[in-house]
């Protein structure tokens, strides 16, 4: 369904069409968001399939292409983390992972989240002992370091440890990480028993040290399943907001859990947003390659079938849906279903609590119209190098990360807090004004008085002075958190002190603000800082740059050199010479 511009509105599938489109065109229809829909359609496309579950498979590639407003969208695109061994190096390590693979490693997982990874990271590194040091740390040591000292590594980098001895620690840890427990206690018995057999008791307590630990830490972190790879999906909805739970069980435990927060309109009953998750999520470009058997969920799916077969044939093996279970696996689906209901109670109790203080901001500001999203500037710089400015974004969901932006600004005289931060406000709205976007119903300034007129100077510069408020929040002569003052256009100072939830709201986008600029800031003058100024000159590549700086030493005898002494380096010309002369003396 697309609008009068050509614009995808919708896209979605149906076996019976004509069904399908008549229904969003009856004389009664409840739904506002398919009122709002059909209010928008200028024209319908179709394209006709082989079967159900190929048309399944076409309607989520073009939801993830072109994003359609009106379909339920799945917002966590976040690739999943990893544990990668380094098993082509001498002395393998062990380390966390995001990303692209590289060759000459093995990798396990995936893992629902980061604290899971490091939890698997932190149970490996004390039972097994294999090194997690950068590999020129690791060349470089002449001692052990503090990670020997606390029994986490059997220091192999000063030879404490032969290689054949790391090796054996190394295939133990990738066996158990594969999910072979069991064979993994089974040898280290053995290992125990032969030791103890031969008098090395020293070596036998090791083991039994590592025994212990195994078992202990598989109880308190694990849930043994038996075998096997599945999912458990889970849905809970309530007041226009839905949270979908995976529960990932990979080589038969349970690796944790992962919650989403599908974007809907709020009138999808759970069906619906169950069916639109299950195929983005599953039939999209996955990073995880151990793809389940099966999948376990909480209610039936409208087009199980076709689903099954999309999924069947998108991974080249037979995957099956199931929803009525008993026993163990029933367990699992209470287990999802409670995550679930407790991930959307806390989403929703955060929500009224951010609604809460925006009433309480528009009781503060006596505003005739509701204050409904917050746009915070803030400047970073480093004695005025490289400055950096932030925009962040809230509304009563609180914040809107996708609709943060950084400006790198320039003001005439470095250091100018105030013409960077005009620099950043008038780029920003003259943008938002010619496409036509959002606007925000307050402009927060992290600043004084003279920040805040310079907003609202370019606040009407482009007329906008009767469309958004504008505000500076200061520290105040105390300089204490909770005194701030702020700042109006009309003159006014409010100090609503300590305990007023407005002002937490307003400390809580300025502190976000100043964190944004920050990080993007130290980006910005790290990424300057390891550049050569060598770089900048046009014609020298990374093979000149080389020969230049081998050839005298460093880049002070290299600005000093005349045109002929830069001429005698391998690979540069008279004419090269000369432009790198008058680069450095010009």
């Amino acid at each position: 369904m697309l609008n009068g511009g050509g614009d995808v509105l919708y896209v979605g599938k149906a076996r019976n069409l004509q069904a399908r489109l008549s229904s969003y065109f009856q004389k009664n229809i409840t739904s506002a968001k398919t009122r709002a829909l059909v209010g928008r359609i200028a024209s319908v496309q179709t394209t006709v399939t082989g079967s159900e579950a190929e048309a399944l498979l076409l309607e989520q590639s073009l939801i993830k292409e072109l994003r359609p407003p009106y379909n339920i969208l799945l917002r966590d695109d976040k690739s999943y983390p990893y544990i990668r061994i380094t098993s082509a190096d001498r002395f393998p390590r062990i380390t966390f992972h995001r990303g692209s693979r590289r060759s000459g490693s093995h990798y396990f997982g995936p893992y629902p989240s980061g604290g899971a990874v490091r939890e698997a990271l932190s149970l490996v590194e004390k039972v097994f002992r294999v090194r997690n040091c950068s590999d020129s740390y690791f060349r470089n040591r002449t001692r052990p370091c503090l990670q020997h000292q606390i029994n986490r590594c059997t220091a192999p980098c000063v030879g404490l440890v032969s290689e054949e001895a790391y090796a054996h620690q190394v295939k133990l840890a990738m066996d158990f990480l594969d999910g072979r427990s069991r064979e993994v206690v089974e040898q280290l018995s053995a290992e125990m028993d032969a030791a103890s057999q031969s008098l090395d008791f020293e070596r036998a307590a090791i083991v039994r040290d590592q025994l212990a630990a195994i078992q202990s830490v598989q109880q308190k972190q694990y849930a043994e399943t038996g075998q096997g790879n599945l999912d458990v999906v889970a849905i809970d909805s309530r007041h226009g907001l839905a949270v979908v739970e995976v529960l990932m069980i990979r080589g038969g435990r349970i690796l944790g859990h992962r919650t989403f927060r599908p974007d809907t309109r709020g009138e999808e009953d759970q069906n619906e947003i169950l069916e639109a998750f299950l195929a983005q999520y599953y039939l999209g470009d996955r990073e995880d390659p151990v793809q389940p058997q099966e999948i376990l969920l909480g209610l039936e799916p409208t087009s199980a079938e076709a689903l099954q077969q999309a999924l069947s044939g998108h991974w080249g093996k037979k995957v099956r849906l199931a929803w009525r279970v008993r026993g163990e696996r029933a367990a699992w689906i209470d287990m999802a279903q409670t995550n679930a209901q407790q991930s959307l109670a806390a989403e929703l109790a955060a929500r009224e609590h951010m609604e809460q203080r925006f009433l309480s901001l528009e009781a503060l500001l006596g505003a005739d119209e509701p204050v409904r999203r917050i746009e915070c500037f803030d400047i970073s710089h480093t004695q005025g190098e490289k400055a950096v400015a932030s925009c962040v974004v809230f509304d009563q969901q609180g914040a809107r990360k996708t609709d943060y932006r950084h400006f790198n600004v320039a003001p005439a005289h470095a250091g100018d807090d105030y013409e960077a931060l005009e620099e950043a406000v008038r780029r920003r709205y003259q943008r938002v004004i010619k496409e036509q976007g959002r606007l925000p119903d307050l402009l927060l300034i992290d600043g004084g008085k003279g920040q805040m007129q310079r907003a609202w100077d370019v606040a009407q510069e482009l007329g906008l002075q009767d469309r958004v408020r504008v505000m500076g929040i200061g520290k105040g002569p105390s300089r204490r958190p909770g005194f701030e003052v702020l700042y109006l256009p009309d003159g006014q100072e409010l100090v609503p002190g300590p305990s007023h939830s407005a002002l937490h709201l307003l400390q809580q986008v300025r502190d976000e603000a100043h964190r944004f600029a920050l990080t993007g800031h130290r980006a910005r003058r790290g990424k300057t800082r390891k550049q050569s100024s060598l770089d900048e000159i046009p014609g020298i590549g990374p093979k000149r740059r080389k020969a230049l700086l081998t050839h005298f030493g460093g880049l002070k005898q290299l600005r000093n050199a005349s045109a002929g002494e830069l001429a005698r380096v391998p690979g540069i010309n008279a004419q090269m010479a000369q432009t790198l002369y008058d680069w450095f003396h010009d």
